[in-house]
């Protein structure tokens, strides 16, 4: 019986455009109840039950480029075209690369077959090279996804090997994953980082959830992991939450053509964010 495999490496080479080095890229190979989804999480994250060929899958894993050379890291899209003017700055820092990588996940080989530890690692890469990109890639964005994703493949680790400290370091990133978001509105808003219309903006592999999707998630990750320290100030953050999670579901007929999955967890999380908001308002009074 042949085996059943859950990958493959691409015929043909990548090459780096940071250092010159090919390599063969993973993929994961698709049907064969490779992937059996499952629920939608408020991240707008999709869950997958584990088959019974396979076991877990992590699809996440497999869709970041990454030189095993030098480290540096893109979308396979964006991977060819590093603009000339960074190609020596991206290199410069191929040394801070890994010893930034070496301080959580030592020894790791990229040429080889991807676990959940190599993925992970693709999206910590990938946030500290996409600042070599111009803004027509879309790099502030396409950093905040990293960061988000890497979190997210963090919180897999912790539930594999708890005690192990993933899951403070996804806090850490989802931290990161709001500023982005965050800067990623203001920026397209002024003009100085306008989002492309084909952009896949995710969050997940399995439905582009547009532009509505980073503003839902600006909102959400705002309101999980903004700073608390101060209750006034605190109240003046959700706020600002609250009224960008209201702009998805907006008014009139242009709510209805949106997916009714985001539609309800945007009322879900407006609600939550409401009600934070009073309690904060109803300690302070008191």
């Amino acid at each position: 019986m042949a085996e059943q495999r859950l990958t493959f490496f691409q015929k043909r080479p990548t090459e780096c455009p940071v250092c010159g080095a090919k390599h063969y890229r993973e993929e994961l190979l698709s049907g064969g109840g490779r992937l059996i989804a499952a629920s939608l999480t408020d991240e707008l994250r999709r869950a997958y039950e584990p088959s019974k060929k396979y076991g877990d899958v992590h699809p996440l894993v497999y869709a970041v480029a990454v030189c095993p050379v030098c480290l540096f890291a893109a979308w396979p899209a964006d991977f060819p075209h590093l603009p000339g003017d960074s190609l020596h700055q991206a290199e410069v820092h191929a040394d801070e690369r890994r010893d930034s990588l070496a301080l959580i996940l030592p020894e790791l080989d990229f040429s080889a077959p991807r676990g959940l530890r190599e993925g992970m690692a693709s999206y910590f890469l990938a946030v500290a090279c996409y600042p070599f990109f111009d803004r027509r890639s879309n790099p502030t964005f396409k950093a905040g996804l990293a960061a988000l994703r890497a979190a997210w493949l963090l919180n897999d680790l912790h539930q594999r090997e708890p005690g192990e400290g993933w899951d403070e370091l996804a806090r850490s990133f989802y931290r990161s994953a709001r500023d982005h978001y965050l800067l990623t509105l203001e920026r397209e808003q002024k003009g100085r980082e306008a989002l492309a219309a084909s952009l896949q903006l995710g969050p997940d592999l399995d439905k582009n959830y547009g532009y509505d999707g980073v503003i839902y998630l600006a909102g959400y990750l705002d309101w999980k992991y903004g700073d608390a320290s101060d209750a006034a100030s605190r109240v003046k953050s959700l706020e600002f939450a609250k009224r960008m999670i209201a702009k998805v579901f907006g008014m009139g007929r242009a709510s209805k053509a949106k997916p009714s999955v985001i539609l309800d967890k945007a009322h879900d999380v407006y609600a939550a964010i409401g009600a934070e908001i009073d309690r904060l308002k109803a300690g302070g009074a008191g």
